[in-house]
């Protein structure tokens, strides 16, 4: 099969599960519909990063026995079940949103991710960068599309805007007797969301799973300079957990994971808060959601920006600039009152956070080789898993307690600072070129 028909495949499976980046959209209707904290939905969110984690550990060892096919579509039918069954018992409590859209749906959405990577990787010995970066582009442009699609169904409009009434009113103690809740039919309208939402993500991402296969043994392409430079040595994960740039490339991607994951988890309400500062009312929940919608983009044109950028200067200084640019970002955020200010800074901060996973996976696979990417990866990626629950709770636990997010963004701006370090430390392997190793 043509190498760009797998490719393209692949990425509308990560378009799929990318729509995990759209959770600030349900922040506000559930806390409003439940009584939950921020810190509470945040947790949900948490959880299923952390779990993409996990099952991006397990997805990249078993795709490495038995090819991708299987896997992915695992990992679709449990991202949906995951969707699914939060509509359908949500309102039981938190707790069942934890175990369905956290767990269950976030393990799956790791199974459905590694695969697609690993295997457009292997497909584009002659351009590393471009090809995962192409994959993973996917993965961001979920929430774009995503965000354009659900504040627009006129039921979900209508439930959020009366979660924002409530929520502000309930803020106020002079308004917070007369507060408003929501009606059963405007919950039922954000639970059903969840439901048709499972149904569209098994039906779609199963039959682009169908396509994903693994190239011949000893495929290339002419030209494949990348290919030619690590053939000689492909690192068994035991082996690859035995050296130090495995932990330098796991921290890299953990710190850049931690700063945009603080952002999009709570993307709806930092800009309502920030936008809304000076005069009251100025940017409602649905501008809020279409808005971020847009700068989503720039979560998955980073990951084809960057990993192109990688093959040009280097996977080291891609990273330096990732971290460097964010930092003058995370400083100022916090004073922003505008929405185009605000929405400029959102979009630079994906543009960097996508960038890291456009980059890493071509980083992975020149240090370690191919051959034992998808569980190679899988280990690089519990990265993204512990940051996910790292960024998301430090915000939501500041927002908690001190009324608001802006305190938390000048510290990650410093811990920014401290990871440029990191690119300069990261050499390649000096026995990268030994002969291929013996299968664990």
């Amino acid at each position: 099969m043509n190498r760009w028909v797998i490719g393209i495949a692949g990425m509308i499976v990560m378009i799929c599960i990318g729509t995990v980046y759209s959770w600030s959209i349900f922040t506000q209707p559930l806390r409003a519909s439940f009584g939950w904290s921020n810190t509470t939905t945040t947790w949900i969110f948490a959880l299923a990063i952390f779990f993409l984690g996990v099952g991006a550990v397990v997805g990249g060892r078993w795709q490495d026995r038995v090819g991708p096919r299987a896997v992915t579509i695992t990992g679709v039918i449990l991202w949906a079940a995951g969707y699914l069954l939060a509509g359908l018992v949500g309102r039981n409590g938190p707790i069942w949103m934890y175990l369905t859209y956290g767990v269950i749906g976030g393990f799956g959405n790791g199974m459905a991710y590694i695969t697609p990577v690993a295997t457009v990787t292997k497909w584009f010995p002659d351009m590393r960068g471009v090809g995962s970066g192409m994959v993973v582009m996917g993965f961001g442009l979920g929430a774009f599309f995503y965000n354009q699609i659900v504040p627009r169904i006129a039921s979900f409009k209508a439930a959020s805007a009366a979660a924002a009434a409530y929520l502000k009113a309930k803020s106020d103690p002079a308004t917070a007797a007369a507060a408003v809740a929501l009606t059963p039919d405007q919950v039922q309208a954000i639970l059903s969301v969840f439901v048709v939402s499972g149904i569209v993500f098994l039906i779609v991402g199963t039959l682009c799973a169908l396509m994903l296969n693994n190239p011949p043994d000893g495929y290339t392409v002419p030209g494949a300079k990348a290919a030619a430079a690590s053939a000689g040595r492909s690192y068994t994960t035991g082996e690859m957990l035995r050296t130090g740039q495995f932990y330098l490339l796991w921290l890299m991607l953990f710190l850049n994971v931690t700063a945009g994951i603080l952002v999009i988890s709570n993307a709806v309400p930092i800009i309502l808060e920030l936008t809304n500062r000076v005069v009251a009312g100025t940017v409602d929940p649905k501008t809020a959601g279409t808005a971020y919608g847009l700068v989503a983009i720039f979560n998955g044109l980073g990951r084809f920006f960057w990993g192109s950028i990688s093959e040009r200067i280097g996977r080291n200084w891609a990273f330096v600039l990732i971290f460097g640019i964010q930092v003058v970002v995370f400083f100022v955020l916090g004073t922003l009152t505008s929405l185009v200010s605000v929405l400029t800074c959102f979009a630079i901060v994906l543009l960097c956070y996508g960038g890291g996973f456009g980059t890493m996976p071509s980083f992975n696979a020149d240090y370690f080789g191919t051959k034992y990417m998808g569980a190679n990866y899988g280990a690089i990626i519990t990265a993204w898993g512990v940051a996910g629950i790292v960024g998301p709770i430090f915000v939501a636990y500041v927002k908690d307690h001190l009324g608001s997010f802006a305190p938390a963004l000048p510290y990650v701006a410093v811990m920014l600072i401290i990871a440029m370090i990191l690119p300069f430390l990261a050499r390649r392997p000096a026995d990268s070129t030994a002969p291929v190793a013996a299968a664990a």
